[in-house]
């Protein structure tokens, strides 16, 4: 080998080469191919395959074309890989399976969620979808960078304008070298609005993003099951959520359960799926199907599952969500360039990039109408010139010998530039005219205030975060769907947080504006009755105490509103404050509608199939319901019932179907009546008459009663007094009742009525959240003819407002002191206006 040839031998080291390519080409894999960018939440292929249809005029309104033809152009311009790769690409982009919000408008067979392949691309048909406009739009107007494609013969867009957040909205997926992404789809409308949020108070936190965005939104609905993995990606950029199909389970005349499946989880492939579960059946891992059918058709998803007579439906369910994926887990990896660099988000991050790319947008957007306008601006002012001084200027373009003559002689002689010159030069004779004159004029004062308004856009960044919302608005106006993932946080299905949560005894709190809180039960010390009480909540002026209960942290708690609906939350979602705190807005925690309250809550342990929800309304309508109807219950509540005109829900009670219950009114009137004298109805149903009411007069409590029980009345003035449930015999529904309570100015109408076995404690809370708690035996028992015990002193102006039985404290202060003007037994006789003796006959009923 000659000396001249050895020269051009370069030695290197085959380790350090190695790491170096592979690097490279990590690189590339990761910039060029596999990530999303934050800002328009695409990847190259799926960039270039939008802008190349753009560019051919494939947009919304045009007709289809071949899939080929599209696939021809990206490969050729921009996307050196294979044709394949691209058409599988754009066949995902059209499957409303896989985007949430498909980017293409396919026609022709582009598969199905069995898994079924596209047809060629010789045979497909396809344009841009309607949404996947706005992600171009604006892309002539110098809004983004362009870059050279890959042989350096065309232009491609660095990134695309994206007018709406498409990184969260359709998500993504892809395996880089050593690194991935999976971002799950979102709705739109929570994404734009979590924008807007962030648009207006920059320093919002992920729990309050998390109000406005309470998680994914899979194409394929399903259900997520539980928070804590939504969370956790919200939080961190990765997580963990599991979802669910959504499954009923019906039961036919014959008695047999049949499964029937109606959504899939995202990504699952069904004719796998009822293959699965076919050789699971076969081989015996999973006993009690009989038959296993697809019904799915053009109006929807429809997988029956019917089960054995002898098996119980919801053991087999369990077995095959363990089993198959009806049941599978997404995991969550927020991952997207940022500055061509890769980068895990959080859920704020995420928005944030999003809108410093659309105020880059906007601004460039902005500069170039400006320069557009000042150019024509500028070109106005020549052709003003010229027609204030037209003899002139037509006398010098005559006597011109040539076109470029007559151009410096304009220049020199009006001080015109070249192009303002060279455009009275090309103006045409009718211009000339008076009207066109009029409209040379009206034109440049419109410019002269458009760029005015564009500068002024461009030194105010708050007027281009104000031109984003209101483009996003209209964009959600024009696209917003519904939700339709369902996000499960009750019941067994959200076990994975409960592990983690200890059982513990809790009190609730909500009050009249709608702020709830919940607090361990050993918060209140035991107080005798006649005590001034603790400060039980902090409140406003306008603000009270109005419903309060006991439970466990596990247990489901049902919010029953004045509207009839119904509403679930686990009792360690409801968030722990100070025993002075007013709390958290229970808006924030309920999807509770404007104008609606809730005024019932009931804490349930287990859903069981023979207990029952008891309902009274205002006007002394009362409904008996199957507790199971309300086992599964949508995030924007439930029909709980079905209220007639002017009428609302008052109390509800949880009952074994067994029960007398007693309804009580304002003017103290009291009916007892079998439970059963009401029937069993549906969860959507009004209900029959339970009371019947005077004029003026309404329901204020209803409750269960038995014989070993009291009633506990409590008056608004802070009376009260304990009855024996015997003084109150058992009548027909419907009736007037009996006399329950001697109303007079002293103890005020009848604010609650309880039943009371003496083996609690009272909780009295007034208006201004001052709460007191004795125990139940401490209280007088009476007769049904009297007014009542003080219960509690009250300063002038306030009352009670509401009252709750709580289990027994053991500690009662040692330092109290009885207070004996409190505990003053008032008859009728202690009371001028109510001195009247009353006997038994005077009782009224129907």
């Amino acid at each position: 080998m000659s000396e001249n040839q050895n020269s051009h031998v370069v030695e290197i080291n085959i380790s350090k080469e190695m790491r170096s390519s592979f690097l490279d080409y990590a690189m590339s894999v990761i910039v060029s191919r596999a990530l999303p960018d934050a800002r328009d939440g695409l990847k190259p292929v799926h960039r270039r395959i939008l802008y190349a249809m753009n560019d051919l005029g494939m947009t919304s309104d045009k007709a289809y074309k071949k899939s080929a033809r599209i696939v021809g152009e990206v490969i050729g311009k921009y996307h050196p890989h294979g044709d394949s790769a691209v058409y599988e690409t754009m066949v995902r982009m059209a499957q409303d399976f896989n985007f949430r919000y498909m980017l293409v408008d396919g026609h022709g067979n582009f598969g199905s969620v069995d898994g079924d392949a596209a047809a060629a691309m010789r045979y497909t048909e396809a344009r841009m979808s309607k949404i996947a406009m706005e992600l171009v739009r604006d892309l002539n107007k110098d809004t983004v960078d362009y870059q050279e494609n890959y042989d350096g013969s065309e232009k491609e867009p660095v990134v695309l304008p994206a007018r709406f957040p498409n990184l969260l909205v359709n998500g993504s997926t892809g395996i880089a070298v050593g690194m991935a992404t999976n971002i799950p789809p979102h709705q739109l409308g929570e994404i734009i609005d979590g924008v807007l949020a962030l648009s207006k108070d920059p320093e919002i936190s992920i729990p309050e993003l998390m109000e406005i965005i309470p998680g994914p939104d899979f194409p394929t609905s399903g259900q997520i099951i539980g928070r804590s993995g939504i969370r956790k990606a919200y939080e961190s950029g990765r997580g963990s959520i599991t979802i669910r199909a959504k499954v009923e389970i019906e039961e036919k005349a014959s008695g047999k359960q049949v499964i029937i499946v109606n959504e899939l989880p995202f990504q699952v492939n069904k004719a796998k799926l009822i293959e699965k579960i076919a050789d699971l059946a076969r081989d015996k891992k999973i006993e009690g199907i009989t038959d296993l059918r697809d019904e799915s058709d053009r109006n929807g998803m429809r997988i029956v599952i019917e089960v054995r007579k002898d098996a119980n439906a919801n053991v087999l369910l369990n077995n095959l969500y363990k089993q198959t994926t009806l049941q599978t887990s997404f995991g969550i990896n927020l991952l997207a360039l940022v500055n061509g660099q890769p980068k895990v988000l959080n859920l704020k991050q995420c928005l944030y990039h999003y809108l410093e790319h659309q105020k880059v947008v906007i601004k460039r957007r902005t500069a170039f109408e400006l320069r557009k306008a000042e150019a024509r601006a500028h070109i106005l002012e020549g052709l003003r010139i010229a027609l204030d001084n037209l003899d002139a200027v037509i006398s010098l373009i005559r006597s011109s010998q040539t076109a470029e003559i007559a151009r410096n002689g304009l220049m020199e002689n009006f001080s015109l530039s070249e192009k303002q010159a060279q455009a009275i030069l090309d103006m045409r004779l009718q211009r000339l005219t008076g009207l066109e004159r009029e409209k040379i004029e009206e034109e440049y004062q419109a410019l002269v205030e458009l760029i005015a308004e564009l500068k002024a856009i461009l030194a105010d960044e708050e007027k281009v975060l104000e031109i984003i919302r209101e483009e996003l608005l209209e964009i959600k106006e024009r696209f917003n769907d519904k939700r339709r993932t369902e996000i499960i946080t009750g019941g067994i299905e959200n076990i994975e947080d409960e592990d983690l949560i200890p059982r513990e005894n809790i009190v609730i709190t909500l009050t009249h504006n709608g702020y709830i809180k919940r607090l361990p039960a050993s918060t209140y010390r035991s107080q005798k009755r006649g005590g001034r009480g603790i400060q039980g909540m902090g409140t406003n002026e306008d603000d009270f105490v109005e419903q309060l209960l006991t439970t466990s942290t596990h247990d489901t708690i049902l919010f029953f509103t004045n509207k009839g609906k119904v509403y679930r939350a686990k009792g360690y979602e409801i968030p722990v404050y100070s025993r002075t705190a007013k709390g958290l807005p229970i808006i924030n925690l309920l999807g509770v509608e404007k104008g609606e309250w809730v005024n019932a809550i009931i804490p349930v342990s287990e859903f069981v199939d023979d207990w029952y929800l008891f309902f009274t309304t205002k006007k002394g309508i009362s409904k008996r319901s199957p507790l199971s109807q309300f086992a599964n219950i949508r995030n924007n509540g439930l029909i709980a019932v079905g209220l007639r005109e002017d009428d609302e829900l008052i109390s509800v009670r949880l009952t074994d179907g067994s029960k007398h219950m007693v309804i009580g009114t304002k003017k103290g009137m009291l009916i007892r009546f079998q439970e059963t004298d009401v029937r069993s109805m549906g969860r959507t149903a009004s209900g029959v008459k339970g009371i019947t009411l005077d004029e003026d007069d309404e329901v204020v409590g209803m409750e269960i009663i038995e014989e070993s029980v009291d009633v506990l009345i409590v008056t608004r003035n802070g009376y009260g007094k304990r009855t024996p449930s015997s003084e109150y015999r058992i009548q027909s529904r419907g009736g007037k009742g009996l006399k329950t309570c001697n109303i007079t100015d002293k103890n005020g109408p009848v604010v609650s009525v309880k039943a009371a076995t003496g083996e609690e404690d009272l909780m009295l809370i007034t208006a201004s959240g001052v709460l007191i708690r004795m125990a139940v035996d401490t209280i007088s028992t009476m007769g049904r003819n009297t007014q009542g015990v003080k219960l509690i002193r009250l300063d002038e102006n306030v009352f009670v407002s509401t009252v709750a039985l709580v289990e027994k404290a053991e500690d009662v202060p040692e330092d109290y002191e009885d207070d004996n003007e409190s505990s003053e037994v008032i008859s009728p006789r202690d009371d001028n206006e109510s001195s009247e003796v009353i006997n038994p006959s005077d009782d009224s009923e129907e």
